[in-house]
């Protein structure tokens, strides 16, 4: 299951965003440090591809695809040297896949900011720079580790002195990235880099999305932040989290009654959610039938039969063939019947690279 952690300073808005993602009863008060253990929540991903499949299958049951949300303690300057709750935090951020970094951008004096000002640039700014004085400490241990295999032997015959050796080079290829107060994602990693990134549990090298934190003045007048905060790469997304609590806490049609008003077509949370796909090139394939309809993740770019472990792990190896149609294709055309007579499923092999809305039945 994909998750992701929710960070920023404190008095951000982490909790607010958290209770809205997962409508958990948790601590919200307006001081530091209201969040000490991180609190945990899975959230199904709403998928309009689900609920039209199951209706069209008759389906007894849908299932939709999770994430799970991770609110973790409020992070302050100087947490990589343990200041404020520092230690727990870096513990807690290493075992999640993503980072969603909750950066405050509206103006509120009856909400205490830890600076006693709303700078949206400096308070990412600190948030990097712990996070990057973290993996220099991090990559600054295991190079001096290296350094010694890398000496010993006989580096033409010892395969350890020289695995050590390419170790080595990337290692010093990171630390020269956290020198010059980059993140680690900033920069193409091949998958020895990567592979030994993940090892380290860098926190730099996680992807991140910014998540700015606007009144709902702002979202009515679509507010957007600055080229100074983000570039073209950055993913991102503006809510309100106030409003998205409040319409996680309305019924259906008030819900598309407060969207309207706002202007919007979907909630903040929804967009967050897909971004969170998209910043770790997931996507979405689906199965359908009477028992139940069910959405699946697999990598972008992943061959079906590797896709196919997520729906049991024995399918990668036990794949012989898949029929494969899109779901807009097979709903457009009102069946199975139909789409075979018109020849638009495919019969397709190990070399098939599943694509997002693909709707499959696997041959083992």
């Amino acid at each position: 299951m994909l998750s992701i952690g929710i960070v920023g300073l404190p008095n951000v808005g982490k909790s607010t965003l958290f209770k809205a993602l997962t409508n958990k009863q948790i601590d919200i008060q307006n001081y530091p440090f209201t969040t000490i253990d991180p609190n945990v929540g899975v959230v199904a991903v709403p998928d309009e591809r689900v609920d039209a499949l199951a209706e069209f299958s008759k389906s007894k049951k849908k299932v939709y695809t999770a994430i799970e949300f991770i609110d973790i303690a409020g992070l302050v300057k100087g947490a990589s040297q343990g200041e404020g709750l520092g230690n727990k935090f870096l513990a807690n951020i290493r075992e999640v896949d993503a980072i969603a970094q909750v950066v405050r951008a509206f103006d509120d004096a009856n909400i205490t900011h830890v600076h006693n000002r709303v700078n949206p640039a400096h308070d990412m700014g600190i948030i990097n720079t712990e996070l990057i004085m973290a993996d220099l400490e991090t990559v600054t241990k295991r190079i001096e580790k290296t350094m010694k295999l890398a000496r010993t032997g006989d580096q033409s015959r010892d395969q350890a002195g020289k695995a050590a050796s390419i170790e080595l080079a990337v290692l010093e290829q990171f630390k020269s990235q956290l020198e010059g107060d980059r993140l680690i994602s900033a920069i193409a990693l091949d998958d020895n880099s990567q592979k030994l990134a993940k090892e380290l549990s860098l926190l730099t090298a996680k992807k991140t999305i910014y998540v700015f934190n606007i009144s709902e003045q702002q979202l009515k007048a679509g507010w957007r932040p600055s080229e100074e905060l983000v570039s073209a790469k950055t993913q991102w997304v503006s809510l309100c989290n106030t409003f998205e609590l409040l319409l996680t806490e309305s019924s259906e049609d008030d819900r598309k009654i407060f969207l309207e008003e706002i202007g919007l077509q979907k909630s903040g949370l929804d967009t967050l959610i897909e971004r969170g796909y998209k910043t770790l090139d997931l996507l979405t394939f689906l199965t359908t039938g009477e028992d139940e309809t069910r959405a699946w993740t697999a990598h972008t770019g992943d061959p079906i039969p590797r896709a196919s472990r997520a729906i049991h792990t024995d399918f990668e190896k036990l794949f012989i063939r898949a029929d494969v149609i899109n779901w807009r294709t097979l709903l457009g055309v009102g069946g199975y019947a139909n789409a075979r007579d018109q020849g638009l499923i495919k019969t397709v092999g190990r070399d098939y690279i599943i694509q997002e809305g693909d709707i499959v039945e696997i041959k083992i």
